[in-house]
């Protein structure tokens, strides 16, 4: 048995007032939105308390699917990097970077270069994605969608090479003599549909096509702020979930939209492996408790 808890979009503030300069792009328009809500809305006590109470829960390994930055400047990445270092060692801990992360041109690099060791593969390189990590049982295949945009729009893009490299990665997991669990990592939801036009990701209808021919067994997200559960088809009718979860940091006041991780027990059968899941989150009384079980298999 293995234990995986996903968490996403921790937004890890206080953001820093940024130089003048610094606001000659695509962050001006994110600072004015951070000061006129996004400061309140994500509270860096609440990521504390959720944190703590994932700590104290069984698991075996800690999947990060992006946003630790919020308008991507410079000294947002030391920040992200105490952050990841308060969650876990780079061995306990994978991360996959989320739009917020690439707010502008060079933002991603940056963030990279302070946090690469979350993203280090098997192979010892880091900052290259897909990368592959083995943990017992399960196999985790790391995707970037985050990309640099337009003021306004929040889109993801793999890409053909990436999406053509994660499909060799999972077609070679599955033809292992005692396939692991196959858990995909990416940022924006990866099936059409998964989210408002100008937020989606591009070319999710030829990530999803991938998935059918070679399958997964689960696929993790983040982005939207808030629990879901989707399904695409894989190879022989097979459905994979995908499942977002909600901010980390998210104080929100309907029950969606408040802070919350995931945590997956996944066990080993004769016929491949049974993934269930719990969501654990923020209450409207302020506690952290057990918020119900994530439905993972098509009714």
């Amino acid at each position: 048995m293995f234990r995986l808890a996903h968490l996403t979009d921790p937004h890890v503030g206080p953001l820093t007032r940024p130089r003048l300069r610094q606001l000659l792009s695509k962050r001006a328009t994110g600072y004015v939105n951070w000061q006129r809500g996004r400061k309140d809305a994500h509270d860096m006590e609440v990521l504390a308390a959720l944190v703590a109470d994932l700590q104290v829960q069984a698991h075996d390994h800690i999947a990060c699917t992006g946003d630790l930055c919020n308008i991507g400047l410079p000294s947002e990445w030391s920040t992200a990097k105490v952050f990841l270092e308060a969650l876990g060692t780079p061995e306990a801990v994978s991360f996959v970077p989320g739009n917020h992360d690439a707010y502008v041109r060079g933002s991603l690099e940056g963030l990279l270069h302070a946090c690469g060791a979350w993203t280090s593969g098997d192979d010892g390189h880091h900052g290259h994605f897909p990368y592959l990590r083995r943990r017992g049982p399960v196999a985790l295949i790391g995707l970037s969608s985050a990309i640099p945009t337009k003021p306004f729009v929040a889109s993801g893009r793999l890409g053909p090479q990436q999406i053509a490299a994660a499909e060799a990665l999972l077609v070679r997991l599955a033809a292992e003599p005692e396939p692991p669990c196959r858990v995909v990592m990416i940022h924006h939801p990866a099936h059409p549909g998964g989210t408002t036009p100008g937020r989606e990701l591009k070319d999710a209808a030829a990530f999803t096509a991938m998935i059918g021919r070679v399958g997964a067994e689960l696929i993790l997200h983040g982005h939207n702020h808030m629990r879901s559960v989707a399904f695409v088809e894989g190879p022989r009718g097979a459905s994979v979930p995908v499942v977002g979860a909600a901010s980390a940091s998210a104080r929100g006041d309907a029950r969606h939209h408040r802070a919350s991780y995931h945590l997956y027990t996944i066990t080993r059968e004769a016929a491949g492996y049974a993934v269930a899941g719990v969501e654990r989150g923020l209450t409207e009384m302020g506690t952290i408790a057990d918020l119900g079980p994530l439905r993972l298999a098509r009714s």
